[in-house]
């Protein structure tokens, strides 16, 4: 069983930066992974991917140009590095790791949940106006 654990939220104002990781604790580097957020009430929803090699980036259009997902696999750690926060960025983020695909194809779907099979507790992040 892959325990993921996100850390790095808070709060910060609009225009802000967070640096979000996620730490596995077993080895992530041959599987895709991914960044997801909710917020109450709504559907989770896609943020970004990462191929095993550190190839294979998507963005959800929402974030393209304002964040960056990366990872180190011998740490077996995944980041995503927020930059010019926007309250509506506000929500629970969650990582999460397929251990089918390590690229999910864009033909596939790479915002599918159902394709990633571990996930996070979630950490906050809350942008303020």
């Amino acid at each position: 069983q892959v325990r993921l654990v996100e850390s790095g939220g808070g709060l910060v104002q609009t225009g802000g930066s967070l640096r979000l990781s996620c730490a596995a604790s077993g080895r992530i580097s041959t599987y895709a992974m991914g960044w997801f957020r909710q917020v109450p009430g709504k559907e989770r929803e896609f943020v970004a991917h990462i191929a095993w090699n550190s190839g294979g980036t998507y963005y959800a259009d929402f974030v393209k140009g304002r964040f960056t997902i990366s990872r180190d696999n011998a740490k077996n750690t995944m980041s995503l590095q927020m930059n010019s926060l926007k309250p509506e960025d506000t929500a629970v983020y969650y990582c999460a790791q397929s251990i089918r695909y390590s690229t999910i194809p864009a033909t596939t779907g790479v915002d599918r949940e159902g394709l990633y099979d571990y996930w996070g507790q979630g950490t906050q992040v809350t942008v303020s106006s």
